[in-house]
């Protein structure tokens, strides 16, 4: 199990939420998404550590931008 949290620009609202975790969800491995629309932090919960690109190509995607990813 592996768990990352990225910051996320640009959500301001539930469907926001709902956007970003539904492309998230999409990518193989993730098990639970959590967002604090406040701060912009996402946190993934996954099967093994996402590739930062997979992660940045679903906010993309969604209509975000990721602005912090874990180094």
């Amino acid at each position: 199990m592996s768990t990352a949290t990225y910051t996320v620009s640009g959500m301001t609202c539930g469907h926001c939420i709902a956007s970003v975790t539904e492309e998230l969800t999409e990518l193989a491995g993730v098990t639970g998404v959590a967002v604090d629309l406040p701060t912009g932090a996402v946190t993934v919960t996954s099967a093994a550590p996402l590739a930062t690109e997979d992660v940045r190509a679903a906010v993309t995607e969604a209509g975000y931008q990721l602005t912090d990813a874990p180094a």
